[in-house]
């Protein structure tokens, strides 16, 4: 079975890029800056950003191109019985992140409509966790499904079911050489209509007058780590499968320092618009900055909709506010899906229409948990589970089996023999010991936090039976589909170099 390349280095630049710029881009990057002292919260972002997300965004990129192979059969290809960790990856973001993912693309989808009649009426606040999720008291409470967010899925997964079908040259190409433009103009048009508002200097201020005495705190370093990890899609199996369709002659590291260049230049970007609009709030409601959002979350869902209310012309700033979340996030769920897609193709030798069509029908069962009333405690339980424990560990072990276990020199070498920007020893010290060390001192610090209190205050059984059974049973799902034999030849030709 011949395996699918992209058209051309744009396609697969833009297809990477929006697997990489989704929801956190616009609303949690800006939360931990708005959190962490406004423009020192850069400080560490960019260090994070140079000596870890680039230096593993490459090696996913090489490993995928020298391997020929989605992460299953890239690992297996590396080391045979390490094929599970691929597996694992590509499970939990299968049968984990994306089913929540889904449904706060849904939640944007269903704001994207009421922004044109301020639907949310006088108190944003209490009609989204109260009338719009009718958020249950505790997750055991599952309650009933709502209506308009069920609706709204219902239409998700049939975008992602409609460009997966048409494969990788004809679907993810091609709908990303559209969403990306679309998303940056809408960006853009958020960033130069904010900066007009009354107060939104007040805001500017705020993100780029650097509060220095925050960087001191650990907590700001783990979380701007833990940032660009999940920003750049690290440890999901994405950027592996996505350079495994690129063809022989690739330039690697320039193709990786652009997309992180570019998905961290849009978060800074998209950052001026939200702090516009929280300076404007602090201005028109007299309150301090510091007091106008309360949580990650309510940045977009409260915030956001408070704000357009009181904005002239805020009905259509809302709909392109929410419209370019929607764009974000189809953009990022269809290449979790593609993970798993092509790790099933690779394996089985599964017809791949057939393929996408179940596992879009599995996926949307999956998803309606998250459409309940208790869908928002059990999205908080799951999310908290899988990205800072489960990509973390991923992220750890990648590092060990392709450092420790591989010739990380053969690597190199395929690497600078194809790419502009060369590639020392000190590429090979950040991948065997120095990010492996952060990500572990993340783990640690979770660890501990978790150990000294639960989790956002969930009873013990609550994190025990939905978060740790959660990455349990999809690392139990990884080691049972690695134990079946493999259906095509692809994993007994070896790499590129």
């Amino acid at each position: 079975m011949k395996r699918e390349q992209w058209k051309s280095q744009l396609g697969f630049l833009l297809a990477a890029v929006g697997s990489a710029i989704g929801l956190g881009n616009i609303w949690r990057f800006s939360y931990m800056a708005y959190s962490y002292g406004g423009g020192a919260f850069l400080i560490p972002y960019i260090v994070a950003l140079l000596t870890a997300g680039i230096p593993l965004l490459i090696l996913e990129f090489a490993v995928g191109h020298e391997r020929i192979g989605s992460a299953p059969l890239a690992y297996a290809k590396i080391k045979k019985n390490w094929e599970w960790l691929g597996w694992w990856a590509v499970t939990f973001v299968m049968f984990g992140i994306v089913l929540y993912y889904v449904v706060i693309i849904s939640w944007c989808l269903n704001f994207f409509v009421l922004s044109f009649d301020l639907g949310w009426g006088s108190d944003p606040d209490s009609f989204f966790f109260e009338k719009f999720l009718a958020v249950s008291t505790s997750p055991a409470e599952i309650g009933n499904i709502r209506f308009s967010i069920l609706v709204g899925l219902v239409l998700v997964w049939f975008i992602n079911w409609v460009i997966l079908y048409r494969g990788v040259q004809k679907g993810i190409e091609l709908a990303n050489k559209i969403f990306m433009p679309l998303l940056f103009i809408l960006t853009a048009i958020l960033v130069f209509w904010s900066l007009s508002l009354d107060g939104a200097i007040l805001g500017i201020k705020a993100y780029l007058t650097p509060d220095f005495s925050k960087i001191t705190d650990p907590k700001v370093w783990i979380d701007a780590y833990s940032q660009i990890f999940f920003t750049l899609s690290l440890g999901f199996g994405i950027m592996i499968a996505y350079a495994s369709y690129l063809p022989a002659k690739t330039n690697i590291t320039r193709n990786a320092l652009l997309i992180a260049f570019i998905n961290s230049g849009f978060s800074i970007f998209a950052g001026f618009a939200v702090f516009s609009v929280l300076g404007f709030m602090s201005a028109s409601q007299a309150q301090p900055l510091s007091e106008v959002v309360s949580q990650s979350i309510g940045l977009a869902f409260v915030a956001y909709p408070k704000a357009i209310s009181l904005m002239p012309g805020g009905n259509f700033f809302g709909a392109i506010f929410f419209l370019s979340l929607v764009v974000a996030g189809i953009s990022s769920s269809i290449s979790i899906i593609e993970a798993f897609t092509s790790a099933m193709v690779d394996k089985f030798g599964v017809n791949r229409k057939t393929f996408v069509t179940v596992i879009s029908i599995l996926g949307f069962l999956g998803s309606i948990i998250f459409t309940t009333e208790a869908g928002l405690l059990w999205l908080d339980i799951v999310d908290h589970f899988l990205t800072h424990y489960g990509l973390v560990v991923v992220g750890i072990a990648e590092c060990i089996l392709v450092g420790w276990f591989f010739k990380l020199k053969i690597l190199r070498n395929h690497i600078n023999k194809i790419s502009s920007v060369k590639l020392g020893p000190w590429w090979d010290f950040l991948i065997k010991y120095f990010v492996p060390l952060v990500l572990g001192m993340i783990l640690i610090w979770d660890l501990y936090k978790e150990l000294k209190e639960p989790y956002g205050g969930y009873s013990w059984a609550a994190l025990l039976s939905i978060g740790i059974d959660w990455v349990l049973l999809t690392l139990i799902a990884a080691f049972a589909i690695a134990m079946r034999p493999w259906k095509t030849e692809h994993h007994k030709s070896g790499g590129r170099a």
